[in-house]
């Protein structure tokens, strides 16, 4: 660990805020591996709720609410808010946060935005480390809110206990969402802005399409909400303390959250494994422009130079996964 990590890791166990913000942002520069090797221990006690749907569904003043309510419970929350990114300069335009502002000077709510910088599944890159981080610090709750998400963009379900997927009357594309997948990763559907003339009929569209499916276990529920007014939201609560109970008697919330471990291991193999991909195509260009050879060549000697340097088992590793995820 460098001095810097002794530093951060130093307030965030004095549970100094800027400790946990240190944390997190150097988990978003690619050098958070030994804080987590640190603090990862620790986690698995929050409550973690994902936030998704289209742009202008009303996620921002949603969260805010559910912050509200969680707060008055007594529990303190931390919320990671993904924004959209310049595919040019890769900066987010976070003027949307300001809908949250009436919780900034909540000390017992830790409030991260974070640039998804071309990263797909309305994530950001680091966004499975700031969760964790959040949760080792002892928040009771973390909200995930994702990038406005159009048909595939559905990885939030890999990082959260339940995740809500908002959607808005008269917008003309509930049907493409639901086809692409998303009925099948909802937890709980919110209809926001409840007020507006077609909200029925979009409720009775989600039921609908709910009806051709068989459900194993949790069935999601339908919540209808104007979180502007407040209206709707403590039933929204309601019905994610019935699906995290669920969840525990079930024991789904054990599955789940290895899902999640996996999912971020692969992610963080698969980031690295593309790094160095790149480098490698990079020494390879040079044949590449005289026509000498082609793509499918190139990408046959980039497998064969991984399979080369791949052990010949990996028992050890198995065995080292296997304790590693038995504790979670």
């Amino acid at each position: 660990m460098t001095d810097v990590d002794a530093q951060i890791a130093e307030q965030f166990e004095a549970k100094n805020p800027r400790g946990l913000a240190r944390a997190i942002s150097r988990a978003e520069s690619g050098k958070g591996a030994a804080l987590m090797h640190r603090f990862f221990a620790r986690t698995g006690h929050a409550m973690t709720i994902g936030l998704t749907g289209p742009p202008g569904v009303g996620k921002s003043t949603l969260c805010s609410a559910l912050v509200a309510i969680a707060r008055a419970a007594g529990k303190t929350v931390g919320v990671v808010s993904v924004d959209p990114s310049s595919p040019f300069s890769h900066g987010a335009i976070l003027g949307d946060r300001i809908r949250l502002t009436e919780h900034f000077t909540d000390a017992d709510v830790f409030i991260r935005s974070m640039a998804s910088r071309g990263h797909l599944g309305g994530l950001a890159g680091a966004t499975g480390d700031a969760v964790a981080f959040m949760d080792a610090f002892g928040k009771d709750v973390v909200i995930i809110e994702t990038v406005g998400v159009g048909q595939s963009e559905i990885e939030i379900a890999e990082l959260a206990d339940t995740t809500l997927v908002a959607m808005q009357p008269g917008s003309g594309d509930s049907v493409q969402l639901l086809k692409a997948g998303i009925l099948e990763v909802a937890d709980i559907f919110v209809v926001n802005k409840a007020d507006h003339p077609m909200a029925l009929q979009l409720q009775r569209e989600i039921r609908g399409m709910m009806e051709m499916l068989n459900f194993a276990g949790w069935v999601p529920e339908l919540v209808a909400t104007r979180a502007r007014e407040g209206i709707g939201t403590a039933e929204l609560w309601a019905a994610i303390e019935r699906h995290d109970a669920y969840l525990r008697a079930s024991g789904d919330l054990v599955a789940k959250r290895k899902g999640a471990f996996a999912h971020r291991v692969r992610a963080l193999v698969m980031g690295d494994l593309e790094r160095r991909v790149d480098a490698q195509i990079a020494s390879l260009l040079g044949a590449t422009v005289d026509g000498t050879t082609d793509p499918y060549a190139v990408a046959a000697t980039l497998v064969a130079r991984v399979e080369n340097a791949l052990p010949t088992t990996a028992e050890p590793e198995r065995v080292a996964m296997r304790s590693s995820v038995r504790g979670l």
